[in-house]
């Protein structure tokens, strides 16, 4: 795609790493983005090969014209509004970097939160009964269920989403990570063709309504893929359908853990009461939003956190 026309600093004048740096966090600036400082330190670190900490002890180091010309294509990218790891082409989540294609959400930290709620689940299935079987709806990146394996080496998963293309980004992402012997991805609708039972169902689905999508940053609406955003006339649709399946796909004991748009709490609880599930556990974001939901078929309810 054409880069805009866009007015920015002359990288062909700076000589040495900490220059670019310092015109990059200029421009970002001066366009009153309010994470500069930070988007300026993220590329310019990540396209020179370095760790963020060194720009500040070798600053003084030489600019190679590869990464002058990386930094360029950046600069004029972010300018025009592309989010800053969407230009890195990956995104860190739970201690994994995990790439990124056009079909898959970036993975944000909120969603760390569902990793904290089911992760002592899991090792306590694992201490049970010698593994963890785990199923991840509308995966994108395979964030949720790569990090619950990464964390946990007797359980493994299967990832299903509706977009070929984000299936083969998770798949990537596995190998990558050296976690495909116990990672299977494929397209499907939820788990509408799945007849195994799973200790454990995560989901992080698409629970925007579609009246709310246009109020979204740019950053999201040009780049995140509105297929993982738009959740229906109420954003609920996802939650409707994974609410009709997932009981008859739960082992007995097993849960079902959902992240939750701002205040969905009500509404997705009484969803799956209807269909026989009881309330588990409420978990909140670091902004102590309520941000994951916990259910059961009749087992013990966990406290709130």
């Amino acid at each position: 795609m054409a880069v805009p026309d866009l007015v920015g600093p002359d990288l062909a004048k700076a000589a040495t790493l900490g220059e670019a740096w310092l015109m990059l966090r200029t421009a970002f600036r001066s366009e009153g983005l309010e994470t500069a400082d930070l988007d300026a330190r993220l590329l310019t670190a990540k396209l020179a090969g370095v760790e963020p900490h060194q720009l500040a002890t070798g600053d003084d180091a030489p600019l190679a014209q590869d990464v002058r010309d990386r930094l360029i294509r950046a600069l004029h990218d972010r300018l025009a509004g592309m989010p800053v790891h969407r230009i890195l082409g990956s995104r860190e989540f739970y201690g994994l970097s995990l790439g990124l294609s056009p079909a898959t959400l970036e993975p944000r930290p909120d969603t760390e939160t569902l990793i904290d709620a089911v992760l002592p689940l899991v090792r306590e299935r694992v201490a049970a009964k010698g593994s963890c079987s785990i199923a991840d709806l509308g995966i994108g990146t395979g964030a949720i269920g790569l990090a619950l394996l990464a964390a946990c080496p007797e359980a493994h998963c299967l990832g299903i989403d509706v977009s070929a293309e984000a299936v083969e980004t998770a798949r990537a992402n596995a190998k990558a990570l050296e976690l495909g012997a116990r990672y299977q991805a494929i397209q499907g609708d939820w788990l509408s063709e799945i007849d195994t039972r799973f200790d454990l169902i995560v989901s992080n689905p698409p629970y925007i309504p579609t009246a709310d999508l246009p109020s979204l940053s740019r950053e999201v609406t040009a780049y995140d893929p509105v297929l993982a955003l738009d959740g229906g006339a109420d954003g609920l649709d996802a939650y409707r359908a994974i609410a009709a399946q997932a009981g008859s796909r739960l082992e007995a004991g097993g849960y079902l853990a959902l992240e939750i748009g701002i205040g969905q709490r009500q509404s997705v609880t009484e969803l799956f009461a209807a269909r026989g599930f009881a309330a588990a556990g409420v978990f909140c974001d670091l902004g102590r939003v309520e941000r994951v939901l916990l259910f059961n078929l009749g087992g013990t309810a966990k406290a709130a956190l």
